[in-house]
This record gives C-alpha cells, sequence and structure tokens, in this order.
C-alpha cells in the first residue's frame, strides 16, 4: 500500500535520496524546505512531476500567532517566486458544504478582486485602486454539485478572461498527522482535485491550461490506514478506511483560508500593506 499524502515533502524526506532530487531548506518565521524535481522520474510512482515545491512548516493553524503579520509576508514573498506578470485567476477548489474540504472555496472569498476596477474607475484620475493587479477570483465547487469537472470549467473560464497564470488553493492529505493544519505547500506543477481522497479529477496543469498553475494547500486530512501503519507498523487490511480530520477543523479551515488568501493578496499587490488589504473588505 502505497503512502496517502499530497505533500512533496513527505516523499521526499531525505536530502540524498536522487541526483535528480534538489532539497534546500531555510529558516525564516516558517521552516522552508524548497524540492525541485528535475525531470518526470517520479509521476508514475509517486504522482510527483517536474517542477518546484516549497513546503512552509510551522505552528498550529487553528490559532492566531503573535507572528501572524511576518507569517503573510513570508507566504507573500514564497508565492511571488511562482506567479508570472499578468492578469491571474484564484480559483478556490473543493465543496464549502464539507469543512474539511472547504479551504479553497474560503480562500476565494477572501481575494481582492480587481478585474472590474479598471472599467469601473476610468474616470478617476487619482485612485490607487486603478494601478492594482487585474485579479479574478472563483469557486469552482465540485463535480458531485456541477456536474462539471472543475479543469472544464477552469478551461473555459480562462478561454474568456485570457489570465497570465492561475493559483489553485485546495485542502490536502498528508501521511503524518504531525502535519495536520501546520504545514503550506507551494508548487508551480498544478493540482489533481480530490487526489488526496483517492477521488483525483481531470488535473489543473500549465499542459492542460496552456499558463502558469500554482498549486497552494494545507493538509487538512490524514488516511486512517496510514495513521494506523506509521504506530503499529503493520498492514491495516482487516479495518475499513476512511480520511480523519482535527477536532478543530471549523478553525484550522477559518484560520488557514485568513492567512493564504493575505498571503495571496499581498503577494499579487505588493503596493498595498496587510492593513490596506483588510480596509478594502
Amino acid at each position: 500500500m502505497n503512502k496517502r499524502t499530497d505533500l512533496a515533502l513527505e516523499h521526499f524526506p531525505d536530502e540524498n535520496i536522487s541526483e535528480k532530487v534538489h532539497i534546500n531548506k531555510r529558516k525564516g518565521v516558517f521552516s522552508i524546505t524548497e524540492i525541485i524535481l528535475d525531470d518526470d522520474s517520479y509521476i508514475e510512482t509517486l504522482g510527483k512531476g517536474k517542477g518546484r515545491y516549497v513546503t512552509l512548516e510551522g505552528q498550529d493553524l487553528t490559532v492566531f500567532s503573535d507572528d501572524y503579520e511576518n507569517m503573510i509576508k513570508e507566504i507573500a514573498k514564497e508565492i511571488r517566486n511562482f506567479i508570472p506578470e499578468g492578469d491571474i485567476l484564484v480559483s478556490g477548489l473543493g465543496n464549502s458544504d464539507i469543512t474539511p474540504d472547504a479551504l479553497g472555496p474560503s480562500v476565494a472569498s477572501k481575494i481582492l478582486a480587481t478585474r472590474h476596477l479598471e472599467k469601473e474607475l476610468e474616470n478617476e484620475t487619482d485612485c490607487l485602486l486603478k494601478s492594482l493587479r487585474r485579479v479574478s477570483s472563483f469557486a469552482s465547487g465540485v463535480l458531485g454539485q456541477t456536474g462539471i469537472e472543475t479543469a472544464e470549467i477552469i478551461r473555459a473560464l480562462c478561454r474568456e478572461i485570457k489570465p497570465a497564470g492561475i493559483i489553485a488553493v485546495d485542502a490536502l492529505a498528508c501521511s503524518d498527522v504531525r502535519r495536520l493544519g501546520t504545514t503550506i505547500q507551494i508548487s508551480d506543477t498544478g493540482i489533481s482535485p480530490g487526489s488526496g481522497v483517492a477521488n483525483a479529477r481531470k488535473e489543473l496543469s500549465e499542459k492542460l491550461l496552456g499558463i502558469p498553475v500554482i498549486a497552494i494547500g494545507v493538509p487538512t486530512v490524514v488516511d486512517m490506514y496510514t495513521i494506523v501503519r506509521n504506530f503499529t507498523d503493520s498492514e491495516p487490511y482487516d479495518i475499513p478506511n476512511m480520511m480523519v480530520t482535527s477536532r478543530e477543523i471549523d478553525r484550522l479551515i477559518e484560520h488557514s483560508a485568513q492567512l493564504i488568501s493575505m498571503g495571496i493578496n499581498l503577494a499579487l499587490q505588493p503596493s498595498l500593506t496587510p492593513d490596506d488589504i483588510k480596509a478594502l473588505f
């Protein structure tokens, strides 16, 4: 049975694993691990293709930290290293009716959407908002709600609004319970909605959409088989499998969505401060 996790860090914990895997670590408000895969050697076995994965590990995201503003700035700095110039579409993936899967929609609702402002403010001569990057925000729902694959919705949306890149936010699965609600992953390899709970849909990637897709997520669930295997070192074939989440999942979604949305907003609009962004909502 394979390890079920969306985190590259849990697949590549050893810095000497391969000459095709490059691991760099640095310290800030978060403990940051950057993993770069040179090719697609691991895509069949681990589901991780060529690209860059940055993992930020810190304290429990269910509580607000005294370093909250510095955390926002550090997340924004890491995101800014991924995003291209031009218009950006922020897509919140997941089901808002299921709390562990509600991270994406919750983040999308807190994104500073500015694409419409250029036209609305065309007669204003001195307005800070006119200088902001054009950003769109959208929560796509899931196949069971819409009857449409998320990738199909976003591909149609991209044909219409023509963004330069996409930021896709989704809840993730991890294999180490210590990373549940304490970790943020950012990557440039796209994302397969539902993959963490073995319900993978069509992927969102640069290959499919023709533009960069930056995936951001927080682990909100752990596979029960993985928990049993980690603690007992045996294969739990005789028990039913399930996905396990934190008892503080409501607070985790609320706080992590606030943190990530502020990081995205600050990354996309570097001329603003966290206080400016709060004042615009």
